[in-house]
């Protein structure tokens, strides 16, 4: 979910590298399961820093054969007021890494996911005059094109975050911050999720009942699946602590050969800040990112450990054995865990 931060055209500030922390301070145990996710010699590295815009905010999509990674910034604002999101591709590859803000058509972009071969699948929250939905991006040219903006005629109100399922349908969420933050018009649906069908056309909504629906992910077996709900804090920066910070999770039952979402349940309740993205590992434990670093639950739903990273975390995704790429707004950070930790997205 998108802070306020200051943009002008020509800023393009050095980003600096740090050494590995090999500290395990970092990390906060509150279940001795978590110790087997930590491993024996957990360390976080400041990976680069960017003082004048916050550009380490949200996706975090890691491709594997080019080592690098897609992010997207924060909301920034020129000096007429005009909001903007910068998407950067980081280059793992070299020590310090290099970040290139590159030129691409998504809309306000947030979360996104791997998708195909050379292709990253973004959220664009949209504009005033460009829609809000699902764009494909190619890590090649980076030109992008929108392939899902609406409901059965009706507009998205912002997208926010996005997972595909194995069977290629794309499931994501649809809050209203977009409106509420000034850059997308008065919503035309309920902040609910969808599940859209590429190969068919067929877009239904699967979950509603939201706040503000946010990150969403599946369980490893894709039996659950997890959404955030971000309603504590709302578009214009109101924090209201009995609005809900929880995840939900929900079990995909098939009816009539369709996926339904039931058994809807409260996962957890995030004490710091809001749960905003989130991913599981390959043994189904749930990772989200909070008001002070990424929370790390077990499939059960008992909070086993924190990564402390101050100033939160918003999003973040799994690199290879144990890696975790945190972002921190103006840091992005690489936290490095036990080696037999691996994203359930790309299971490595």
């Amino acid at each position: 979910m998108p802070l306020e931060a200051l943009w002008s055209e020509n800023c393009r500030s050095q980003l600096t590298c740090t050494m590995s922390n090999n500290s395990e301070s970092f990390l906060r145990i509150h279940d001795q399961r978590f110790t087997a996710i930590a491993g024996t010699s957990p360390t976080i590295e400041l990976l680069a820093e960017n003082k004048e815009y916050p550009f380490a905010h949200e996706a975090g999509v890691f491709l594997p054969d080019t080592n690098s990674l897609y992010i997207t910034s924060n909301r920034c604002f020129n000096n007429g007021n005009e909001q903007k999101i910068h998407i950067t591709r980081v280059n793992l590859d070299q020590r310090p890494v290099t970040c290139e803000e590159i030129s691409t058509n998504v809309p306000m972009g947030n979360g996104g996911i791997n998708y195909g071969e050379d292709h990253v699948l973004f959220c664009g929250q949209g504009t005033m005059t460009e829609p809000s939905g699902l764009y494909r991006m190619s890590t090649v040219s980076h030109k992008s094109e929108l392939l899902k903006g609406d409901f059965l005629g009706r507009p998205f109100n912002s997208v926010n975050d996005v997972v595909v399922h194995t069977d290629g349908s794309i499931w994501f969420t649809d809050p209203i911050y977009g409106y509420e933050q000034g850059y997308r018009p008065r919503p035309c649906l309920p902040s609910q999720v969808y599940r859209w069908c590429p190969s068919t056309g067929n877009i239904r909504a699967v979950a509603d009942g939201f706040g503000r629906p946010n990150g969403i992910c599946f369980s490893p077996d894709e039996k659950t699946v997890y959404i955030t709900d971000t309603d504590r804090v709302h578009g214009d920066g109101s924090v209201v602590d009995e609005r809900v910070s929880s995840i939900y999770a929900f079990d995909v039952a098939i009816y009539h050969g369709e996926p339904f979402l039931i058994n809807r349940r409260l996962f957890a309740l995030a004490d710091s800040g809001i749960p905003d993205g989130i991913k599981c590992d390959l043994n189904g434990n749930v990772y989200s990112g909070c008001g002070d670093g990424i929370h790390v639950w077990s499939p059960g739903g008992i909070l086993l450990g924190r990564i402390l990273i101050e100033g939160g975390v918003a999003n973040f995704c799994f690199g290879r054995n144990g890696e975790i790429f945190a972002l921190n707004e103006h840091r992005l950070w690489r936290v490095e865990l036990s080696g037999a930790v691996k994203g359930a997205l790309l299971g490595l």
